[in-house]
């Protein structure tokens, strides 16, 4: 042994004596005691004690502990493992965060571009209808936005609304073009008048079909999504049991007691633990798979119809088509609006200056369109998020194995704490899940964790929505979607409008809510 070697063994035995297995001083374990910031330091004995008031770190030697001292490494070592594990799964929780956030941008971007498109449409169709019809247009996007992220508005009362507000100005500068403007009360009377006369024959509610129906599976996906950060965030604070706090003390401190600070469990014992432990999460593991496989179906299914991107940007030529319809019966129309207005009542001379005036500045705005990649488009999003997402799709069934082969057991076969002193471990290693647990050595799992199952309910939920199966009360997505189903008749003949009101939209508003609920 070389001179090096001497000194190294020599500051060694002030600490330990190998020869005997007992302390001699707790120096060290005050130490890390205090770096640790386990607790106040003058809790930490001067000397070696016998550990008869233990309850978790036996030893038959003298130890460094007190029952204070237990405690507070039992806190340490649990404040540890939720540390780990929230530190391990930070990045599928970023990437799940960062894409939900990401996609509402580009929604809230392609309602923009969708709205400056159909205005830009009606300016160059109809110069003097798009300037007075800005504000009831950026109405309808805003709702139509916001129901495409998720919110519980009534999109065919949306759409009716804006074609209810469009009438007045498509009667005035259409239908009747050499009146002169409309008196307020008047054009209120005309604005009422809509619903029953139908200028646009079937347009709103299959403006607000159109538009739901290719909103629908992306609003599962959004929702999906956020059931995933919620996963995500409930795994991270998993409740653990009296008996894994205690195998976790045992594990990462009891060596502690002993002098062995530096000491790390061997791979088998943690394993043991470990997967005890975290039994519940890894029940997670076949869900969280088929939860993966299932975005991935869904977003192959979200093209054509279902594809929000292409209809939100052929809205205008609905609009369009509508008003031109409503031009075509301008004889009809004029002559039931006059029936339930009477005379067209005019602007006072004043009155006629402003509002031209004011139309005719808003004509003058010029359009600003919304910037967008070519590459950044929704299909395109979806599939780098899936490429990612897909290489976390082994996540919980292997998290105890990377916990412990990543952070807590040592990788270079050196000498390990067992449970009981500094040497091989050789007990039986159990598999992961709750049932390999009954023969686990190290912590005794008695049931799963309730917050667990609860979580893995709402999976097994969202992935038969995902996939399209049929739910009890709900039907598949398709049948959500198409509106056939249980309560709900897909019989309707779009010309008739009949998505716009009646018990069809109210049954339909229902099934979303029991699904955003659920």
């Amino acid at each position: 042994m070389g001179m090096r070697g001497v000194l190294v063994y020599a500051v060694f035995a002030v600490f330990i004596d190998p020869c005997r297995g007992t302390l001699t001083n707790c120096n060290e374990v005050r130490k890390v005691f205090q770096l640790k910031e386990i607790g106040p330091v003058k809790s930490v004995p001067e000397t070696p004690r016998t550990g008869s008031d233990l309850q978790v770190c036996l030893s038959k030697n003298l130890t460094c502990c007190t029952k204070k001292m237990e405690e507070r490494y039992q806190v340490a070592a649990r404040r540890d493992i939720q540390n780990l594990l929230q530190t391990t799964s930070s990045s599928l929780k970023f990437l799940i965060s960062r894409n939900v956030a990401a996609f509402q941008e580009t929604v809230e971007s392609l309602v923009h571009q969708a709205e400056n498109h159909t205005h830009a449409v009606l300016l160059h169709t109809y110069r003097d209808l798009a300037g007075p019809a800005a504000a009831p247009l950026g109405e309808f996007f805003t709702d139509v936005g916001l129901f495409v992220l998720g919110s519980e508005l009534s999109l065919e009362e949306a759409s009716q609304r804006f074609f209810d507000a469009l009438f007045p100005l498509v009667y005035e500068r259409l239908v009747e073009p050499d009146l002169s403007r409309m008196s307020l009360s008047y054009s209120e009377c005309v604005r009422a008048s809509c619903r029953d006369l139908g200028p646009y024959g079937g347009a709103p509610g299959r403006l607000a079909a159109l538009i739901s129906r290719a909103s629908m599976p992306g609003r599962v996906f959004l929702q999906a999504l956020h059931l995933g950060v919620e996963v995500i965030n409930t795994t991270d604070h998993i409740q653990l049991s009296r008996e894994c706090r205690r195998g976790l003390l045992r594990m990462s401190y009891c060596p502690h007691c002993q002098g062995l600070t530096t000491s790390k469990p061997c791979m088998g014992y943690c394993l043991n633990v470990v997967r005890g432990c975290l039994a519940s999460l890894a029940e997670v593991d076949a869900h969280w798979r088929e939860f993966v496989r299932s975005l991935e179906t869904l977003s192959t299914r979200m093209h054509g119809a279902q594809d929000l991107e292409q209809v939100l940007l052929e809205v205008h030529g609905l609009v369009r088509d509508a008003v031109a319809h409503a031009q075509r019966n301008a004889p009809r129309l004029s002559a039931q609006v006059r029936r339930v207005c009477g005379d067209p009542v005019r602007q006072q001379p004043e009155q006629v200056s402003s509002g031209q005036h004011g139309s005719a500045g808003r004509d003058s705005i010029p359009l600003k369109g919304a910037v967008r990649n070519a590459d950044d488009t929704l299909s395109n999003r979806r599939k780098e998020f899936l490429s990612s997402l897909r290489l976390h799709r082994a996540f919980y069934g292997g998290l105890a194995d990377q916990l412990c082969v990543s952070d807590l057991a040592p990788g270079d076969g050196t000498a390990c704490w067992n449970g009981a002193g500094v040497a091989s471990y050789t007990l039986r290693v159990v598999g992961n899940g709750i049932k390999a647990q009954a023969e686990n050595p190290e912590v005794k799992v008695k049931e799963a964790d309730p917050v667990i199952s609860q979580v893995i309910d709402k999976l097994k939920h969202i992935n038969q929505l995902l996939q399209g199966k049929s739910i009890p009360k709900l039907g598949t997505l398709d049948q959500i979607e198409t509106g056939s189903g249980d309560g709900y008749s897909g019989d309707c003949d779009d010309e008739d409008g009949c998505w716009g009101s009646g018990n069809g939209a109210a049954e339909r508003r229902r099934i979303e809510t029991m699904y955003m609920e659920a």
